[in-house]
């Protein structure tokens, strides 16, 4: 693409053979109608089915769609930091492949951008506030997601209700700083973002959003979420050691400001 790229949207995928095609249809659906430049990154990480193939046909049919291959599964964060790495959008989401969060629900967190933030985030518990929002969530997910909203906390990541919402925007250079000293490369990787943008004094907003869960997820929520806390007593560390200076931050003199938008 020889013109500047509006949006990049980065789309992590293991095994996702089944959901992804679909999925895509719809991301370079409504980017086209709204007359959009953008590209959709999709990271292959390691698929042992025919996600690549998936993505190679979507890519047939729209050359926004590239493909990216990494040779072994290293995890989601890892996936995403190097779709991000090679994102050349003004902004840059990532978003899971299960399609769990509408992709027309962009446009939320691009009224955040608008409004000053330098981050925004979909909030699930937002939305479960407000009658005009659909969310749907097993129940033991939504109580294992509570306990470790309270554990976040207790960590130290203030005021922030949904973590872990796999659909993130961002301006183009914090991306680029955030991604440049991220570190994680398991699902910890959401909350390492967060404290090193809470750490930078990045205005971060929160917008409610719809959000389905989807069968055939990946997330195996007890395993996952010891793993998740291991992560996240090494986001700590890392803080207290300085690991996470440096990077590309542009120049900043705002406050670390969570923003609630409505709809």
């Amino acid at each position: 693409m020889s013109h500047v790229v509006n949006l990049s949207i980065v789309i992590p995928a293991y095994n996702e053979s089944r959901r992804l095609g679909p999925y895509l249809d719809n991301v370079c659906a409504y980017f086209d109608h709204r007359g959009d430049l953008y590209e959709v990154l999709v990271v292959d990480d390691g698929s042992t089915d025919d996600t690549a193939d998936v993505v190679i046909r979507s890519s047939a049919r729209n050359p926004a769609v590239r493909l990216i291959r990494l040779s072994e599964n290293v995890g989601k964060g890892a996936a995403i930091r190097a779709g991000m790495h090679e994102a050349r959008g003004a902004h840059c989401l990532f978003a899971d492949a299960d399609g769990a969060t509408p992709i027309t629900e962009v446009s939320r967190l691009e009224a955040a951008l608008r409004s000053g933030a330098h981050m925004a985030i979909g909030s699930r518990r937002l939305a479960c506030r407000d009658a005009r929002f659909q969310v749907r969530a097993t129940l033991h997910r939504t109580v294992i997601g509570n306990a470790f909203n309270v554990v976040t906390r207790l960590m130290g990541l203030r005021d922030i209700r949904d973590t872990q919402c796999g659909f993130k925007l961002f301006t183009k250079a914090v991306a680029r700083d955030l991604f440049s000293v991220s570190r994680i490369n398991g699902y910890g990787f959401d909350l390492e973002l967060l404290f090193v943008a809470q750490s930078r004094g990045y205005r971060v907003a929160e917008a409610p959003i719809n959000w389905v869960d989807q069968p055939g997820t990946k997330v195996r929520l007890l395993r996952d979420g010891v793993r998740t806390v291991g992560e996240l007593l090494a986001i700590r560390r890392n803080l207290a050691l300085g690991r996470y200076e440096g990077g590309d931050a542009p120049e900043m003199t705002t406050e670390f400001i969570p923003t609630v938008l409505q709809k």
